[in-house]
């Protein structure tokens, strides 16, 4: 099985600081066909980079909204922050290309 990941600019600027979202496409093997989607990037409100969030649903509880993440290590918990690394490079890749493309 293998995984690629494909960046879906926001070119609308809704929600403010939503930089793009990101998709998870599986080819092959048993996830074949399948995509994950809810991955975004955004900027950073202190202006300090960009952040990666995961797919995640929200909830209230006594008035109080809360959210769980959808994707979860099992046992590595560096295995969330290795994706969140590999995202955030396809969108920088594809921010310096779309870049490269508006200059040439």
């Amino acid at each position: 099985m293998h995984a690629y990941v494909k960046v879906v600019p926001n070119d609308r600027s809704v929600p403010a600081g939503k930089l793009a979202d990101v998709e998870l496409h599986f080819a092959g093997g048993e996830l074949d066909g399948l995509k994950l989607i809810g991955f975004a990037v955004w900027a950073r409100k202190d202006g300090g980079g960009k952040n990666v969030t995961f797919p995640a649903r929200q909830f209230t509880v006594h008035g109080e909204r809360r959210h769980y993440s959808l994707l979860r290590s099992v046992e590595d918990v560096q295995a969330e922050k290795r994706l969140k690394d590999v995202l955030l490079q396809a969108y920088l890749t594809h921010e310096a290309g779309s870049a490269e493309g508006a200059t040439a």
